[in-house]
């Protein structure tokens, strides 16, 4: 089991560069970011862009793996994040993991001027925006028209630098989008249940990744994949579970979703007077020993 961490793209340069460099220093496998234009309760506060955030970390850190949680559709177009993927995974040195979704109802949503997308325009969309996008970074010309999202004679040389491509954590819980992960993802992304933290008792929560597993080892089945090649992947936060308390309830928290198959931990770095308010100290510390008393 790997631990990785999110860092939300809410510090100056100045100051945030010493996060990221924190974050390798402490052990991380990997430190994502939210690919957003504003998010939630931060919507009034400073916020900046991922690729950006990502490019400056990617300079200032030499072996932790860097990555979107997630980008999305909403305000984004293959042709042009693909372009920004290739310069990313070659001025990391090929350190870049892409986790993408079919994105939601947030500020993101509307933020170009268009209609908030129903969950079925949104699962159209991004079953033409992935496959696109797997082209595009897979080949040096590509030319497809869809009817949300088209390429002519888009060029991506000299393409990634991990082959045949950076990969794919495709985070989904629908059908639509476990098909998906099944088929282009490396890895899996869930925060747990969709419905959000008011409607699964904590004790229930672990119970609700356990269907959903089973429903992504179906889907692979159905692909003539192995489950197994894919990483599992949980973000915590989503629910009502506090694994970032103490060590011991890191560690619990751990065990449990290891058991169920969970490859990867990600929690959030700590951020003062936010829903993500956690002790500092002791986030390092399950950052450095929470593993280890697995083992």
């Amino acid at each position: 089991m790997r631990l990785s961490t999110v860092i939300l793209p809410i510090h100056r340069w100045s100051e945030g560069q010493k996060v990221w460099q924190r974050a390798e220093d402490l052990g991380f496998h990997a430190a994502y970011t939210y690919d957003h234009l504003s998010w939630r309760s931060f919507r009034e506060e400073p916020w900046f862009g991922a690729v950006p955030t990502l490019t400056a970390a990617a300079c200032a850190t030499e072996r932790i793996r860097l990555g979107t949680l997630v980008t999305s559709p909403n305000f984004r177009h293959p042709v042009t994040l693909a372009k920004e993927l290739i310069t990313l995974d070659d001025v990391s040195g090929g350190r870049v993991t892409v986790g993408i979704g079919a994105g939601g109802t947030g500020f993101d949503a509307t933020a170009l001027g268009q209609q908030a997308w129903s969950p079925k325009e949104r699962a159209d969309r991004f079953g033409e925006f992935l496959p696109l996008l797997d082209e595009l970074l897979r080949e040096d010309t590509t030319t497809r028209d869809g009817a949300h999202y088209s390429a002519v004679e888009a060029r991506n040389i000299p393409g990634c630098v991990q082959t045949p491509r950076v990969p794919f954590y495709v985070a989904a819980t629908g059908p639509r989008g476990l098909r998906l992960a099944a088929e282009y993802g490396q890895g899996w992304v869930t925060y747990g249940d969709p419905k959000g933290p008011a409607e699964v008792p904590v004790a229930q929560a672990p119970a609700v990744i356990a269907r959903q597993l089973a429903k992504l080892t179906a889907a692979c089945e159905q692909q003539g994949r192995d489950v197994g090649e894919l990483e599992k992947v949980l973000l915590q936060g989503s629910t009502a579970e506090r694994p970032l308390q103490s060590v011991d309830a890191f560690v619990d928290w751990a065990g449990t979703y290891r058991e169920l198959g969970i490859t990867e931990l990600v929690v959030h770095w700590p951020v003062p007077d936010s829903i993500f308010a956690n002790d500092l100290d002791v986030f390092e510390r399950i950052a450095t020993e929470g593993l280890r008393q697995l083992n």
